[in-house]
């Protein structure tokens, strides 16, 4: 292999590596903030950054030797792993870690020294950070830094390259330094700035009323006495914590007071404070809902979110953290082959106690605790006997997969017949139908956007009937709310989701029955699905309209708010009840359909099951667990499957039940 040129030909190219940005953020025109001083007085900046810093410093950091290709060795008595669990003596690895992303977050950059062992009370020696406000990167070239200089109150140290772990991100103009983030969000944080500099002097002035006041040009001259007189009463008793702040003033002369300024309302200070910390997440990557900005979060979008945010957000941080430990600390060493860190985001992966355990026991074929382990979690003493792993008797060797299973393993079929078309009789084949939880997910998502578009139409056109004063007193329903179009608009978006979920519904169904998705027939199912779709679509918004109209009779001040509400409960609680239930009726009618299709071309028998979930709070749907009728009847309340359109919409709303379809063939 050729190699054109040597890396010193390269780090000649520029023996001065350029200068380090200012570390310093214009915020006004007369105020100029370093980084140390934003992150001090900036809510949204600390915010984010502590936030990076706590949750990557709570994963512990493992040091392993890789033994093969399929195995590896935990190392807890390595110098490496002596070193970060202890970096000297009066650090921890948690106070460590965290400063280092902070710094990193803060700065692009972050240094610790390594010191003597005598220093660091361990063999290997110690890491003490650098404060980066303290530290200058000083000599060498564009492609590395020669030392480091601290700066303090009793002089300046000089320490070199290699006594050194130096973390720095991506410069576009060298590779020895790092960019802050800061100078990218120079732009957003000034004008927060400005915003919570308004705010601050609103209140340090008692502004109750904003405007100004004349004096008309009849009036006697006005001394200087006079003119101060005044101003003394007036911020005596009418500003910050006067008498009177908040009052009715009392004007001499014929003076005559006149509104104007800017309110915190006509300023979106609210929007604008959501607007940075929103900007400042984004900076950073961070999904918004784990830094408090909950304007559309669910249970499952946030669940969700917080699997991304150690894969997406903090994955890319751990992996370059890790390599940089294991490039400029390893090397130096001993017994360092094939040793590698890594930091132990499987804890924060691996899902919920009752997820973890059904997956043990499915994965081992049965019971993978004794009687006497369990006891011990629950602080009760061994019996005679709890050492023994219990085996069901219905988890034999090759028998069931999980202990969890109940229903019989299915026989084989006669040698020489094909698996689907072949199957023998009298065999029972349970499914429930569910379709992939996504589509829940997308529900949400879909309901939201509707539910924001007729908010901003309802707001906008109540506004204009408002202007409209002394036309109408009242804007009336059907001037702000156009039920044709919301109909339309929400039937077309739950026939093509509805058409959606009961197709995956359907196939995971079939496919569990080893039967071919094939034959579904979809194109029988669009009738009564657009049927459906404008039955739910009506009734959503007839509901609205009606809580629409109300707040409409809201006096003139508390309209705004009252149609606020109204949109607030329906982006909030309706969104999640109208998708749980919807994901719910369309998966139950998906399964219902697929099985009707089987059952007609095996000839087979089937019923369905009314099956509750252990969350669910309805008594009248509990008291209907395990009901069985015909596949084509109908249960005891009269649905066809749980959140069937035929329930009054109370007992529909947020259904989470399943039904599950039994075969004898």
């Amino acid at each position: 292999m050729a190699w054109t040129v040597s890396a010193g030909q390269l780090a000649r190219v520029d023996r001065d590596p350029p200068p380090l940005a200012p570390q310093q953020v214009r915020l006004s025109d007369d105020v100029t903030m370093d980084y140390v001083d934003i992150y001090r007085s900036q809510p949204h900046v600390r915010t984010v950054v502590d936030f990076l810093g706590r949750n990557i410093a709570q994963l512990g950091l493992h040091v392993f030797r890789r033994v093969s290709d399929t195995d590896r060795e935990r190392l807890t008595d390595h110098p490496l792993a002596r070193l970060l669990s202890r970096p000297n003596l009066y650090t921890t690895r948690y106070r460590l870690i965290n400063a280092l992303v902070q710094d990193i977050a803060v700065y692009d950059m972050a240094v610790w020294a390594r010191v003597r062992p005598a220093d660091a009370g361990n063999d290997v020696g110690g890491l003490v950070r650098l404060p980066m406000d303290r530290t200058k990167p000083v000599g060498g070239d564009w492609m590395e830094p020669a030392a480091f200089e601290l700066k303090g109150s009793a002089g300046v140290v000089t320490i070199p390259r290699d006594r050194v772990v130096y973390f720095r991100g991506y410069n576009p103009s060298t590779s020895a330094l790092g960019l802050s983030p800061m100078e990218t969000l120079r732009g957003i944080l000034a004008e927060g700035f400005s915003s919570q500099t308004y705010r601050e002097q609103l209140w340090r002035n008692g502004a109750r009323m904003s405007g100004w006041i004349s004096r008309p040009s009849e009036a006697p001259a006005w001394s200087d006495k006079g003119r101060e007189r005044f101003r003394a009463d007036w911020r005596g008793l009418y500003t910050g914590d006067g008498q009177m702040a908040g009052g009715t003033p009392i004007l001499e002369d014929g003076m005559q007071w006149h509104a104007g300024g800017m309110t915190p309302e006509q300023a979106q200070y609210l929007e604008t404070r959501k607007l940075t910390r929103e900007e400042v997440a984004s900076a950073y990557h961070i999904p918004l809902p784990m830094v408090g900005i909950l304007d559309h979060a669910t249970y499952s979008n946030i669940r969700e979110q917080h699997r991304q945010l150690y894969q997406d957000t903090l994955g890319p941080w751990l992996t370059w953290l890790a390599e940089e430990i294991e490039l400029q600390l390893l090397p130096d060493l001993p017994d360092s082959d094939n040793v590698y860190v890594e930091f132990n985001i499987a804890s924060k992966m691996s899902g919920s106690f009752e997820e973890q355990a059904a997956a043990a026991s499915t994965a081992t074929g049965g019971p993978w605790m004794t009687r006497n382990e369990q006891r011990a979690r629950f602080n009760l003493p061994q019996i005679e006997g709890g050492d023994e792993l219990i085996t069901p008797l219905n988890v034999t060797e090759g028998g069931q997969a999980s202990p969890r299973d109940s229903a019989p393993p299915p026989s084989a079929a006669p040698e020489g017949q094909a698996s689907r078309a072949g199957r023998s009789k009298h065999r029972r084949l349970r499914v429930k139908a569910r379709a992939p939880v996504e589509y829940e997910r997308r529900y949400e998502e879909t309901l939201t956007r509707f539910f924001e578009r007729q908010q901003r139409s309802v707001m906008s056109r109540a506004g204009a009937a408002k202007r409209r004063a002394g036309v109408l007193a009242k804007a009336s329903v059907s001037e702000v709310f156009d039920r044709d179009r919301w109909v339309s608009e929400l039937s077309a978006d739950l026939y093509a989701l509805g058409l959606a979920t009961s197709v995956a519904a359907a196939t995971a169904a079939l496919d569990a029955l080893d039967a071919d998705p094939e034959t579904y027939n979809e194109d029988a199912t669009l009738e009564w699905l657009a049927a459906h779709a404008a039955a739910v679509a009506a009734s959503v918004n007839a509901a609205t309209e009606e809580q629409v109209a109300a707040a409409l009779e809201q006096s003139d001040d508390e309209q705004p708010d009252a149609l606020s509400s109204v949109f607030a409960v329906a982006l909030g609680q309706r969104v999640l009840s109208l998708a749980q239930s919807e994901a719910t009726a369309m998966s139950g009618f998906g399964t219902t359909e697929a099985a009707r299709g089987l059952a007609a071309q095996t000839g087979g028998e089937a019923t369905k099951t009314w099956r509750v979930r252990s969350s669910n709070p309805r008594p009248a749907h509990r008291r209907m667990d395990g009901e069985t009728v015909g596949l084509d009847d109908t249960f005891s309340n009269g649905a066809r499957w749980p959140a069937d359109s035929r329930l009054d919409p109370l007992q529909r709303a947020g259904c989470q039940c399943d039904v599950e379809v039994s075969f004898d063939i």
